[in-house]
């Protein structure tokens, strides 16, 4: 995994640059070839969009709520709040801070579209249903799967689950650094490329900060609940953060997390619960930075917005980050369709966020992770009280 993970990461900024450089120096028609690619390959992701949801949120579900109880209840409700409430604090900040960093740059759209770089030819991959529909059906499937209890059909969905994982391992995820790399050299072949670049690096300094201020807040929250020093637990942590920065796996951490939470004092019982479920179903991190990379995008394409739609992004996109955090790209992934539906970003678009996503992909993990153990303490408290 970690393997897997930092050579992502590091064949996705190799592309970026590559894109960078050979844009300006290779001809039309080489140009031309990756961009025939980009726009298969983008149908093709849009055709997998519904079956990721599907295969990756059904049996989520089923798995949260195969155990019955008011702690499950409980956490749940908690974990989604914070995920919204991330989202929330991430569209506050950017609506504040990236006006003056994008300093008037602008992706100009019509010359990404010139033709003298259009496709040699298209290859439409219809999906079999939207996005809306497949996190409906996904919803509802492993709702009435955990009440009936079908153990036959759950076996179908889990093996559904592990095609969808396979197919975004071996076709979606190594494809990636190519898509990457197409974008980019188109950008850069049209004369647009150099401001974006400058604006991603302001924007990847901001999402960072922006985590350090929502994990000393969320632990002096539950720092003020669990009567216990924030800045201590936080400390009992940091094992836990260093380990997803290294393994951008919130389920890979999960022996490192339980070991740091009961440092804090949370009571094993509490944390042998909590933690493997808030590895599932707590994306605060991703939240931020999935918000943060909408709305730069939205900014630079000059594409109106309001807080009541990217309050409705936030609300589904924290249900959609539950279906694959312990899958390599499988969050960005499962989020492209709610991206393409709730903004209507072109495929330029979605490559940016992509690109922008993976790049900090294990420090939103990180942030994920620490968040775990802010929620791990406020769960023990209150049923210690109840108890």
């Amino acid at each position: 995994m970690k393997k897997l993970k930092i050579a992502l990461i590091w064949k996705v900024l190799i592309a970026c640059l590559l894109g960078c450089l050979l844009g300006r120096v290779l001809p039309v028609p080489a140009i031309r070839i990756f961009t025939t690619f980009n726009y298969i390959f983008s149908q093709y992701i849009g055709f997998m969009v519904p079956l990721i949801i599907i295969g990756l949120v059904t049996p989520a579900i089923c798995r949260v709520g195969a155990d019955a109880g008011k702690m499950l209840l409980f956490t749940i409700v908690l974990a989604y709040f914070s995920s919204i409430l991330a989202g929330t604090f991430s569209y506050g900040v950017s609506v504040s801070a990236f006006p003056s960093l994008l300093d008037g740059v602008h992706m100009n759209i019509d010359k990404l579209e010139s033709d003298t770089v259009n496709p040699f030819f298209t290859l439409d991959i219809p999906a079999v249903m939207n996005v809306t529909s497949a996190l409906v059906l996904a919803i509802l499937t492993g709702t009435l799967l955990t009440i009936t209890g079908k153990g036959s059909l759950k076996n179908v969905i889990f093996d559904f689950e592990e095609l969808v994982t396979k197919a975004i391992s071996s076709t979606l995820v190594p494809l990636l650094p190519i898509y990457v790399f197409g974008i980019f050299l188109k950008m850069a072949c049209v004369g647009d490329i150099l401001p974006v670049l400058k604006v991603f690096a302001k924007i990847i300094a901001v999402i960072f900060a922006m985590s350090i201020v929502w994990l000393i807040t969320v632990y002096c929250i539950s720092g003020a609940i669990s009567r216990s020093n924030p800045f201590k637990n936080i400390v009992s942590m940091l094992p836990a953060y260093l380990t997803a920065l290294g393994t951008s796996s919130s389920a890979a951490t999960i022996p490192v997390t339980l070991s740091c939470t009961r440092k804090c004092g949370v009571s094993e019982p509490v944390s042998n619960f909590s933690v493997p479920l808030c590895a599932t179903i707590h994306m605060p991190g991703s939240m931020m930075k999935i918000t943060a990379c909408a709305i730069t995008i939205m900014m630079l394409q000059g594409m109106p917005f309001s807080f009541d739609l990217i309050l409705g992004f936030i609300m589904l996109e924290s249900i959609t980050a539950v279906a694959a955090p312990g899958v390599p790209g499988g969050v960005i992934m499962a989020s492209l369709g709610v991206l393409s539906s709730v903004f209507g970003f072109d495929e330029t678009g979605l490559a940016l966020i992509v690109t922008l996503y993976i790049v900090m992909d294990s420090f939103g993990t990180a942030c994920n992770v620490m968040s775990d153990g802010a929620l791990a303490l406020i769960v023990d408290k209150t049923f210690k009280k109840s108890a």
